[in-house]
C-alpha cells in the first residue's frame, strides 16, 4: 500500500511517514432474578483475581481508512465510541520510536505483552528503523503488524531538524444526486518543521447549521428565534503545536485525558496520558432532512407535502472537544522513573439540541415533565417581518448558545513505566449568550444543571511481569440537588503466552453528573450520561490459540436506582483454515432487565421509546445476534468478505402483533482487488431487512458502492466513491421519499463522495 498512505488529519514531524511495507491486503424465556443476582455476586468475587486485555474494540480491527470504519460502524461490528476513537486513532497515528506505554496500548488487537515487547525491542535497539522488524524479531506476528500498520508512523532517524518541512493540503466534499445546493465539503492543511513545531487549520462548508438565536422580540411568543440554515464557511480546527521528548505545548482545538477516563478524558484512548491537537472530521453515514421546520403559528407545517420525506446531502461533521491552551512536561523518560504535570484552559462556544433546554425562571425542577413550565422553549424562525406568522424548527442544535470555560491539571509521578500515582482536576463555568430569556439545562442533558461543576480524583497504577491493575476514584461537584456524587473504578488485567483476561469493577452513583468523563460503562444513560448511576463487572478473555482466534465478554450491571440487574455477553471466534481461507462465528446477547417483568416498562430495546426531546423511558427488552462470515483471500491482490447475521430484537410495536422479537437480518459482500500497485478498487453490498416478512413495519434496503483510489508514490492520493442506496419495504415513509430517482419503482438515493490529497 505504499501509494495509498492512510487518510490522516494531524500532522507528523517532518521525518516521519508511512512505511512503505504497508503493502498487500491484510492477514487474517426470563432467567429467575435471584440466579442473575447469585452470578453477579459470584463475578464481583472474582474481580479479586488478577485478571486482562488490551484497548480491545471487540472485533478484530482490520481497517486502512475511516470508511473501512464506517463500515464496521455500519455492519454494527463497532459502536460510536469506538468508530470515534479508532477514527482519531487513526488520523493522529501512533509513532513507534516515541509513544509512550499508553499510546500503544490504545493500537487495535495489541495486547499488554505485545506494546512491553514493542517497548523491548526499541530499548534494546534505540530505534525501529522498519517495522518489518518487529516480524524478523518475532516481537509481533505478520498479521497482528499489517492490521495495526495505517495507525502507525515511524520516525526516520538522523534527519537533522531544520532541514524538512512538510505539509499536507487534504479536499473532500460528499454530493446527493438531485440535490440543489453547493453540496458540503471540508479543506484541511497542515504543516510540519523544525521536527518538533506542527500547525492545523481545518475549514468546512455547512448548509444545515442554524443561523444566530436569541430571545424573540415578541412577547406573546416568549421563546427564542433563530435565523434559518444557510451555507457557511466555518473554521471547525485549529492549532499549533510543539512537541519534543519533554515539552508538549498546544493552542487551539486539543484533546486531553488522564487515569482510567473518571475524572477528565476527551481522547477517546482507552488509557490516556497528556495531550493531543484535535482536528478530526467525521463523515456523516445518513442523510439529513431537508426541512425541519414545524407549523408553528402556521395553519400547516412548510414541511408538508413533498418536503415531508426529502432529504440531502448530510454536513461534514465534528465534535467541539476543547480551545485554547495545554501544557505538559515529562521528567525522565518513558522507561524510568519521574514525573509529569499538565495544565490546560479552554474557552468553546457550544450548541444545545433545542429540547434539552428549560428556563429556571418558570421552572425550579426540570425532572417535572408533566409541567408545560418546563418543557423546552419553542424556536421560531426569524422572519423579515417580526410580526408574521412564523413556523418553529424542529430536531435542530442551536449553535453557539453558550460559553464553556473550564480549567483543569494534572500531577502524575511514575515510579516506573508501569507503576504511577496521579491527581486530576478541573472546574467548569457556563455562561448563556441569550440574552434577555434564563436558560438551563435538562435532567436529561449531559451538562448538570445549577451551574458551575467538576471533579476531581485520583489514579493510580501497578505492573509487573504479566500483572497490571489500576484504580481511579473521583468526586464531582455541581448545582444540582445532589451535589455530585462519587465514582470509583478498578481494572486488573493479566496475560500469558497468547491470552488474556481483563476484569473492570466499577460503581458510578447516580450523582456523579461528569460530561467529562468517559471510563468503561454500558451503553445505557442516567441523566444524559453513560458513567452514572452503575454498579458492575465486565470480564474479557481473548486468545490466539494455534489458528484459532477467540474474543470474548460478560459484563453485568445494576443501576442503584432502581437495582434492575442488567447484562451483555458475546463470544467471537475465527479459524484460520488456509492462509487463504477464514471463517468466523458470533453471538450477542443483552438483556436490560434479568429481573420479572413490571408493568408499564416498555419491552423495548433500541429506545423506541425515546421522546422528541431525547429522553429516554425505561425499556427491559433483549437483543440477541448471531452470525457468521467467511474471508478468502485467494491472492495478494484480491480478497472476498462475506458476512451473514439474524438479529432478535424486543420491539413494542411485533409485541402489539403477539409476538416475542422483531427478526431482523443483514448480510455483507466486500471485495477488494488492485490490480496494480497503484490502483485499488473496492466493491461492498449491503443487504438490510428489518422485522422480516412484515414489508410495512421496518426497513428493508440494499446499499452498495463502488470505489477507485489512486495514488502516485507518496505526494498525490485521489479517490472516488459511488454509493447507491434502494429502499425496497412499503413503509408510507418509503412510499412518500422523495429520492433522487427510482429503481425498479422502489426509491433510491445516489451519493458520489470525492476525496483529494496532495503532500510534499
Amino acid at each position: 500500500m505504499s501509494d495509498f498512505f492512510p487518510v490522516r488529519s494531524s500532522t507528523v514531524t517532518p521525518t516521519r511517514d508511512r512505511p512503505r511495507w504497508l503493502c498487500g491486503p491484510h492477514g487474517r424465556s426470563r432467567p429467575d432474578p435471584r440466579r442473575g443476582w447469585l452470578v453477579l455476586l459470584g463475578s464481583l468475587l472474582l474481580a479479586a483475581a488478577p485478571p486482562a486485555l488490551g484497548a480491545d474494540y471487540g472485533v478484530f480491527v482490520e481497517a486502512e481508512t475511516e470508511e473501512d470504519l464506517l463500515e464496521l460502524l455500519r455492519a454494527d461490528e463497532i459502536d460510536q465510541d469506538s468508530y470515534e476513537t479508532l477514527t482519531e486513532l487513526l488520523n493522529d497515528g501512533v509513532d513507534l520510536n516515541s509513544a509512550s506505554r499508553e499510546e500503544l496500548y490504545a493500537l487495535p488487537n495489541l495486547s499488554y505483552a505485545d506494546v512491553d515487547a514493542i517497548l523491548a525491542f526499541r530499548k534494546e535497539n534505540g530505534e525501529i528503523r522498519d517495522p518489518i522488524e518487529l516480524v524478523s524479531s518475532g516481537t509481533l506476528t505478520k498479521e497482528l503488524l499489517l492490521s495495526i500498520a495505517p495507525f502507525l508512523i515511524v520516525s526516520e532517524p538522523g534527519e537533522p531538524a531544520t532541514v524538512s518541512t512538510r505539509a499536507r493540503l487534504r479536499y473532500r466534499t460528499t454530493f446527493v444526486a438531485g440535490d440543489e445546493i453547493v453540496p458540503p465539503m471540508m479543506l484541511s492543511g497542515n504543516l510540519s518543521t523544525l521536527r518538533h513545531l506542527d500547525a492545523g487549520l481545518t475549514g468546512v462548508l455547512t448548509r444545515n447549521t442554524l443561523g444566530e438565536v436569541r430571545a424573540d422580540p415578541n412577547s406573546f411568543r416568549d421563546g427564542l428565534s433563530a435565523a434559518a440554515p444557510g451555507v457557511k464557511l466555518q473554521p471547525a480546527k485549529y492549532y499549533v503545536q510543539w512537541k519534543d521528548s519533554h515539552l508538549h505545548l498546544v493552542a487551539g482545538t486539543y484533546r486531553i485525558g488522564f487515569g482510567q477516563r473518571l475524572v477528565f478524558d476527551n481522547t477517546g484512548r482507552y488509557v490516556p496520558h497528556g495531550i493531543r491537537v484535535d482536528d478530526t472530521i467525521y463523515y456523516s453515514q445518513d442523510l439529513s432532512l431537508a426541512c425541519r421546520e414545524s407549523a408553528g403559528e402556521l395553519t400547516q407545517s412548510p414541511c408538508s407535502g413533498d418536503l415531508l420525506y426529502s432529504y440531502q446531502a448530510p454536513d461534514y461533521r465534528w465534535t467541539d472537544r476543547l480551545r485554547g491552551f495545554a501544557a505538559g512536561y515529562r521528567s525522565g523518560d518513558t522507561f524510568g522513573q519521574g514525573f509529569s504535570v499538565h495544565a490546560f484552559g479552554s474557552w468553546v462556544s457550544r450548541g444545545v439540541y433545542q429540547y434539552e433546554l428549560f428556563r429556571p425562571d418558570r421552572c425550579d425542577d426540570p425532572e417535572r415533565d408533566d409541567d408545560p413550565a418546563c418543557k423546552a422553549p419553542p424556536v421560531y424562525k426569524r422572519q423579515d417581518d417580526p410580526a408574521a406568522a412564523a413556523p418553529t424548527f424542529k430536531y435542530m442544535t442551536l449553535p453557539d448558545l453558550f460559553d464553556d470555560l473550564l480549567a483543569g491539571g494534572n500531577f502524575t509521578y511514575f515510579f516506573d513505566r508501569r507503576t504511577h500515582l496521579g491527581v486530576t482536576g478541573y472546574g467548569d463555568v457556563l455562561r448563556w449568550k441569550v440574552e434577555g430569556m434564563e436558560l438551563d439545562f435538562q435532567e436529561y442533558s449531559r451538562y448538570p444543571y445549577g451551574g458551575p461543576f467538576g471533579a476531581v480524583g485520583l489514579d493510580a497504577a501497578w505492573g509487573a511481569g504479566n500483572m497490571d491493575v489500576a484504580l481511579e476514584v473521583a468526586r464531582s461537584f455541581d448545582g444540582t440537588p445532589t451535589g455530585g456524587g462519587f465514582a470509583g473504578i478498578l481494572r486488573g488485567t493479566a496475560n500469558w503466552k497468547k491470552q488474556e483476561i481483563e476484569g473492570v469493577l466499577r460503581a458510578y452513583a447516580g450523582g456523579y453528573k461528569n460530561p467529562y468523563a468517559r471510563p468503561i460503562a454500558e451503553p445505557d444513560e442516567y441523566g444524559g450520561l453513560r458513567s452514572a448511576d452503575e454498579l458492575g463487572l465486565r470480564l474479557k478473555y481473548r486468545a490466539i490459540i494455534d489458528d484459532l482466534r477467540l474474543n470474548s465478554m460478560l459484563d453485568f450491571w445494576a443501576p442503584p436506582s432502581s437495582w434492575t440487574p442488567k447484562m451483555a455477553a458475546r463470544v467471537r471466534a475465527e479459524y484460520e483454515v488456509e492462509t487463504w481461507f477464514r471463517p468466523g462465528l458470533w453471538v450477542e446477547y443483552q438483556d436490560k432487565d434479568l429481573g420479572p417483568a413490571e408493568a408499564g416498562v416498555d419491552e423495548c430495546f433500541d429506545y423506541s421509546s425515546q421522546t422528541i426531546a431525547g429522553e429516554v423511558s425505561p425499556c427491559a427488552g433483549k437483543k440477541l445476534k448471531f452470525g457468521g462470515q467467511a474471508a478468502l483471500l485467494p491472492r495478494k491482490s484480491l480478497s472476498f468478505v462475506g458476512r451473514a447475521e439474524m438479529r432478535l430484537v424486543s420491539d413494542p410495536a411485533v409485541a402489539s402483533r403477539g409476538e416475542d422479537f422483531r427478526k431482523d437480518m443483514v448480510a455483507y459482500l466486500w471485495v477488494t482487488v488492485r490490480p496494480v500497485e497503484s490502483l485499488r478498487l473496492r466493491l461492498r453490498v449491503r443487504y438490510l431487512n428489518e422485522d422480516l416478512g412484515v414489508s410495512e413495519s421496518g426497513e428493508d434496503s440494499l446499499w452498495w458502492f463502488v470505489e477507485a483510489a489512486w495514488g502516485f508514490e507518496k505526494t498525490f492520493r485521489a479517490k472516488f466513491r459511488a454509493e447507491l442506496y434502494t429502499l425496497l419495504d412499503d413503509r408510507d415513509s418509503t412510499q412518500q421519499r422523495q429520492a433522487s430517482f427510482r429503481l425498479g419503482g422502489h426509491p433510491s438515493d445516489l451519493w458520489l463522495r470525492l476525496e483529494l490529497e496532495y503532500r510534499f
